[in-house]
C-alpha cells in the first residue's frame, strides 16, 4: 500500500520497544523496522545480531524508515535490552512449559496502552528467525503473545509478527481511529437532480420503444429509480450518467421526413 506523505513530520510517541533476539538476517532487521515506521514505533533493540550492526541489507530493507534505523540500539543480553522496561511480553507460536499468561494480540495491545500511558516503558520480545526464543528468554517476560494462526502452520516472519502487533497497539491507542485522510466522496446529489434523471431516462425509454408492454411501464419505472437511487450518485455523475442518455437518444432519433431525400 504506497502513499507515504513525506510533508507530514514523524512524531516521537510513547510507544513499546521492539526486541529482537538475535536476528539473523539484516532483512528482516530492515523489514522489522519499517513495520514500525508504519505504526508509529521507532525504539528498535538488538540482541547480538548475527551479522553485526550497522547493516546495510537492513538499511536497504528499511524503505527510508531511517528515523528508526537512526536510533537501532544493540545489545549483547535479552537482560540488558529489557533492564529499563517494567513490562515486557513474549511473543511465540509454540506452547511453553511454563507459568505464564497466554494474551491474544488485542489483550496485549490493550495492556501495553495502558502501562505505556501511565508513564512506564513496555517491550515485545521476538525470537530467532529459525526457532524462536530459548524458554530461558521466555522467562524473563511477564506474559506470552500468540496469535490466532492456523496451528500446522504458524511460524511467521519476524517483520509479519511485528506488524500485526504493532497494528494491534495503535488500534488500541488513542491514534487508532485517525486514519491518515478521510473519504474522497463528493456530496451526493439532490433529489431534484435526481428525479431530472429519473424523467430524463424515462422519457428517452419513451422515445426509444422500451416499453413494449405499457400495462408494465409502472413497475418498470418503480424498479429503475429504486436501482438508481442505490447508486448515491454526485450532481456530477448525474450530469455524467444524463450525457449517456443524451448519446443514446441521439442514435435512435428518426430522421425528419421533410429532410429525406427525394427518389430520382
Amino acid at each position: 500500500m504506497a502513499g507515504t506523505d513525506s510533508s507530514q513530520e514523524i512524531v516521537f510517541r510513547p510507544s513499546p520497544a521492539i526486541i529482537l533476539c538475535e536476528p539473523q538476517l539484516g532483512e528482516n532487521i530492515g523489514t522489522t523496522a519499517r513495520a514500525m515506521a508504519n505504526f508509529g514505533l521507532w525504539d528498535l533493540r538488538l540482541v547480538n545480531p548475527r551479522d553485526g550492526w550497522p547493516n546495510e541489507r537492513a538499511i536497504a530493507a528499511a524503505s527510508r524508515a531511517n528515523h528508526v534505523i537512526a536510533r537501532v540500539r544493540v545489545f549483547a543480553t535479552v537482560e540488558e535490552a529489557i533492564a529499563d522496561l517494567t513490562l515486557v511480553y513474549a511473543t511465540t507460536a509454540r506452547r511453553r512449559d511454563l507459568q505464564k499468561p497466554v494474551l491474544g494480540p488485542d489483550v496485549a495491545a490493550q495492556r501495553l496502552v495502558g502501562h505505556i500511558e501511565g508513564g512506564r516503558g513496555a517491550g515485545l520480545l521476538f525470537g530467532r528467525e529459525r526457532w524462536g526464543l530459548y524458554n530461558e528468554e521466555v522467562a524473563l517476560s511477564d506474559a506470552i503473545v500468540t496469535l490466532p494462526v492456523e496451528a500446522a502452520f504458524a511460524s511467521l516472519n519476524i517483520a509479519q509478527a511485528v506488524l500485526v502487533l504493532a497494528y494491534e497497539w495503535r488500534r488500541q491507542s488513542d491514534l487508532g481511529a485517525a486514519l491518515p485522510f478521510t473519504d474522497t466522496l463528493a456530496e451526493p446529489a439532490s433529489k431534484a437532480e435526481l428525479i431530472g434523471l429519473f424523467n430524463h431516462l424515462e422519457e428517452t425509454l419513451d422515445r426509444t420503444g422500451f416499453f413494449t408492454a405499457p400495462d408494465k411501464r409502472p413497475t418498470v419505472v418503480n424498479n429503475l429509480r429504486a436501482m438508481l437511487s442505490r447508486g448515491n450518485f454526485s450532481a456530477q455523475e448525474v450530469r455524467t450518467l444524463r450525457g449517456v442518455i443524451s448519446s443514446i437518444d441521439r442514435k435512435h432519433e428518426r430522421p425528419d421526413p421533410r429532410r429525406t431525400p427525394r427518389k430520382e
